[in-house]
């Protein structure tokens, strides 16, 4: 069994190698792939100086200028597909995503038989740390909305805490995915239940970034918001 966590980058160069050597000090195993979008930090060169003690744990791919969140993943998935991995993780870099909760996530999948697992900030047991209460109540009620206008049982439909199993990503057509910001989030997990896989809530805390600059706008929110609509359109 191999698992791969893919990391997407922009101007990450507070958080990189914390959030690394976070994944490599766990006990179960874990390689990591950085995406990174031509980071003007030096983000990748850091990541690059890492991979000398990192041998074979730590990949890098590096693409020129921002493409969009679900574009750097679906990049880190056909990779992963490609190098054999059984597990597939997406995770954030910037720590509102707690490493350990790698090892809950995969035990879901690789235990408990479920096909993806989600780190859920709203099912039981899960909630948000420093959070200004707008953003969580944006948060909280597009998850709702979600939830009502594609009839799933999902409580955080938007979460980007992350386990597939490889034949999830073997089965969904990464090429025929729509949508590149909060909406891909959506379409993974909508995809994947119409093409009959279970999936698990993990209940997590999310604790918002302490250094760099969240990549959430309106602009982001906007497309979620029209492009669940026309999720469920695709699948009739």
């Amino acid at each position: 069994m191999s698992n791969l966590v893919i990391i997407p980058t922009y101007n990450e160069k507070e958080n990189i190698k914390n959030i690394i050597d976070a994944v490599f000090a766990l006990e179960e195993e874990f390689h990591i792939l950085v995406v990174d979008d031509g980071s003007p930090d030096g983000t990748a060169k850091i990541v690059t100086e890492l991979q000398n003690q990192y041998k074979e744990k730590l990949h890098l791919e590096e693409r020129s200028g921002k493409q969009g969140l679900g574009t750097a993943y679906i990049h880190g998935f056909k990779w992963g597909l490609e190098k054999g991995y059984d597990y597939i993780f997406e995770m954030d870099a910037d720590f509102s995503h707690n490493p350990k909760d790698l090892i809950r996530l995969l035990e879901a999948c690789r235990t408990d038989g479920y096909d993806m697992s989600i780190g859920s900030r709203y099912t039981k047991g899960g909630k948000v740390e420093n959070w200004p209460l707008n953003r969580w109540l944006m948060s909280y009620f597009a998850s709702f909305y979600v939830r009502v206008i594609l009839w799933i049982n999902i409580k955080d439909t938007t979460a980007g805490f992350k386990c597939y199993s490889r034949k999830v990503l073997e089965t969904i057509d990464l090429d025929n995915i729509w949508f590149v910001g909060y909406a891909f989030q959506i379409e993974m997990k909508y995809s994947t239940l119409k093409n009959g896989f279970k999936i698990k809530e993990v209940p997590v805390t999310f604790i918002d970034r302490v250094f760099g600059e969240s990549k959430m706008n309106m602009g982001i929110f906007k497309e979620a918001f029209i492009g669940v609509v026309k999720l469920r359109k695709k699948f009739k």
